[in-house]
């Protein structure tokens, strides 16, 4: 092991050199080194108050984590001082691959382009859009009155308000808004929360673990359904070998028409919601989420009264859910899902799990930029009205590599998860009957 034998233990030795192995050794949960620009860094009892949350760290133990760190922080050199307090030694010993190095070279040319920079004009009118379409919402029930046609009229209203609240929340999050930290979580808190009645801690911990092993089993929680759908060529195979499931997942196509998208956001994520601010003792997300439903409940009750009101709320959500259902999951389900291989560099990892929708005015807001998902990967902190300026050079890297560049048409994107579930299904039945 040579000169970092005497960091096992995780104690800082300055100047100590440590092989690339040995830090591959050391990825257990009570034992996590990461790598991050050729240093080593001990993150075993940091993991537990990482803001990201600590499986992201557990992730990422034993390996090389320095696109993933680099892609996920704006603030670089604030962080890179925290870390110098849990540094152990340096590596001399880094595998290196030509595609790695060419995207570095890549990301170093869109900071340098200004491209990471932030757009405030483009979030402040997104930002309007949203009060403005709620505010309509209130108007036309008061002007119209609620017949019928009215009040599915301004149910969609809200839905829009509430989709599009979801894609700037996602902004907030993900810090592409603002240059520093705290005006992002700020902003975070109130869009999630308080306009959207959801967690931001919950999102965080979610989301988070989504971008760094995307499609990933046991590491990417929006792959995690199981017990509901099997995906993927693998997991589907593994599952009827061991007789594993209670689903009739031959015709997981067929019933994700009424246990995927109808029940997504009205029923699976309040509850989970709840389940996460009450576990974890977070009162001031609970709280905002409260916040959300008395100013929903109030600017409601008086069109509806009280279960009026709800059974409209719930209406929003079922609209919502599958605008937010097909959206978000068009670039991801149907690509490959695999176990964790310690060959994926950060590159060849997001490719292969995210695909783009084609883009245009419509595909562009319909998706809240999520269409670029490819680049949004890549790139998480970029403002995502400059994702257009970095495809091309993307292309061209993929191009060069062989690497496949996905990019479809809405309607197949949709289709492509059916498709997905019908084959996935076909292969567990086949490996459970063998």
């Amino acid at each position: 092991m040579g000169k970092g034998s005497k960091a096992q233990n995780g104690t800082s030795h300055l100047n100590q050199l440590i092989t690339f192995d040995e830090v591959s050794r050391h990825n257990k949960r009570d034992d996590q080194w990461i790598l991050i620009n050729g240093k080593v860094y001990n993150v075993t009892e940091f993991a537990k108050k990482h803001p990201g949350g600590a499986k992201i760290l557990n992730h990422y133990a034993g390996e090389d984590a320095t696109d993933a760190w680099v892609a996920f922080h704006n603030d670089k050199e604030k962080v890179s001082k925290y870390l110098s307090t849990l540094y152990v030694g340096d590596v001399t010993d880094v595998p290196v691959k030509e595609i790695k190095e060419e995207f570095r070279q890549l990301r170093k040319l869109v900071v340098e382009k200004g491209w990471m920079k932030p757009e405030p004009l483009f979030y402040i009118v997104h930002f309007l859009q949203i009060v403005f379409l709620e505010a309509a919402a209130v108007w036309f029930l008061w002007y119209f009155g609620t017949s019928w046609y009215m009040i599915l009229t301004t149910m969609l209203i809200l839905t829009t308000a509430q989709a599009q609240a979801g894609w700037t929340q996602h902004d907030y999050g993900h810090h592409s808004v603002f240059p520093d930290v705290w005006r992002s979580h700020l902003f975070h808190h109130l869009t999630i929360g308080f306009m959207k009645g959801a967690s931001s801690h919950w999102w965080n911990f979610r989301h988070f673990q989504h971008h760094a092993k995307p499609n990933l089993i046991k590491k990417d929680p929006d792959i995690e359904i199981a017990y509901l759908f099997l995906i993927g060529d693998k997991l589907p195979v593994e599952f009827g070998k061991k007789k594993k499931g209670f689903m009739p997942y031959q015709w997981q196509q067929d019933y994700f028409f009424l246990l995927g998208p109808p029940l997504l956001l009205p029923i699976y994520f309040h509850f989970e919601i709840i389940y996460f601010c009450i576990k974890r003792r977070d009162w001031l997300d609970l709280a905002l989420a409260i916040a959300f439903f008395l100013r929903f409940f109030y600017l409601f009750t008086p069109f509806f009264g009280g279960w009026g009101t709800f059974g409209f709320y719930m209406g929003m959500r079922f609209f919502e859910s599958h605008w937010f259902t097909w959206v978000t999951q068009m670039s991801h389900l149907p690509n490959e899902v695999d176990w964790d291989s310690k060959d994926l560099d950060w590159f060849q990892m997001q490719l292969r799990s995210s695909c783009n929708v084609k883009p245009g005015w419509f595909n562009d807001w319909f998706s809240g930029h999520l269409n670029y998902q490819i680049e949004h990967h890549l790139f998480p902190t970029m403002p995502r009205c400059n994702y257009h300026k970095v495809a091309p050079l993307v292309q061209s890297l993929c191009k060069k590599h062989g690497i496949e560049y996905r990019n479809k048409t809405l309607f197949n994107a949709c289709a492509d998860i059916i498709r997905m579930l019908r084959k996935s299904g076909q292969l567990w039945f086949d490996a459970y009957n063998e």
